[in-house]
């Protein structure tokens, strides 16, 4: 502020001159200079709210991208027997760290897929399927996890994750697999 009143003072003390011409050169340029000023300050500022608001949208979308990625990591898959859909010990204890993890962020959601070897037929497989997403499902909510934030799907045996023909292939492939949203 302290700079603008000397420029006003420095501008009328050389309109005290006898040249109109010169003042009236002097008026213009005082004039387009305070327009110019005038102007710059304003766009900063919107500029500077606009980017405070572009900052906080992008972090809040940097944080939901980064919880979805250590979901992706923590909520791990757990795998059954032939033609089960039972848990077992090492099943039981995956859920039960997925279900702290799930209680603790309450903002995910989860697609639990079931899955099956190729072994049986495609009915078979989509019903063994469906059995192996529910039984896993149902653990969860009797650990905390709302049952809302949990969907459930068969793929019987349409999406394995190993396309081998054997044993060990089949083992990766009889899963309850968890899709975070």
């Amino acid at each position: 502020m302290r700079g603008k009143q000397m420029t006003v003072c420095l501008f009328l003390s050389l309109l005290s001159g006898e040249d109109q011409t010169m003042k009236k050169l002097l008026l213009l340029c005082w004039i387009v200079a305070a327009v110019s000023v005038t102007g710059c300050g304003s766009k900063s500022s919107e500029s500077a709210l606009s980017s405070d608001v572009d900052t906080t949208q992008y972090n809040q979308i940097d944080a939901d991208a980064a919880l979805l990625e250590e979901a992706r990591r923590m909520v791990k898959d757990v795998f059954f027997e032939f033609d089960s859909a039972e848990l077992d010990q090492m099943a039981m204890s995956q859920l039960k760290n997925n279900a702290a993890w799930l209680v603790d962020n309450q903002s995910i959601s989860v697609m639990i897929e079931g899955h099956c070897d190729e072994r049986g037929t495609y009915e078979y497989n989509m019903a063994l399927g469906e059995r192996r997403a529910e039984v896993t499902k149902g653990f969860l909510e009797r650990a905390g996890v709302n049952g809302a934030r949990l969907e459930t799907v068969s793929y019987g045996e349409e999406k394995p994750f190993d396309p081998g023909h054997n044993e060990a292939a089949w083992a990766k492939n009889r899963r309850a697999h968890f899709m975070v949203k």
